[in-house]
């Protein structure tokens, strides 16, 4: 029997980096999620404070296998 995949969107944030930003929203996820079998990288946006950019975002699509 084949297995059913969900898809959750998530949104990491960082003072460092996007891709610093995407771990810790993977981070989170892995801690209160099994199975998971992937991610897709959905946009990357960021809060500007005096010309600097302070805070990364990256918004992701997780996906993991559902547990029958």
């Amino acid at each position: 029997m084949g297995s059913t995949v969900k898809v959750i969107e998530l949104v990491g944030n960082s003072s460092e980096s996007w891709e610093d930003a995407a771990q810790n929203a993977l981070n989170d996820a892995d801690e209160t999620l099994e199975n998971i079998t992937g991610i897709e990288v959905e946009s990357q946006t960021a809060e500007i404070d005096g010309g600097q950019i302070d805070q990364y975002r990256t918004t992701l699509h997780v996906a993991f296998e559902l547990q029958r």
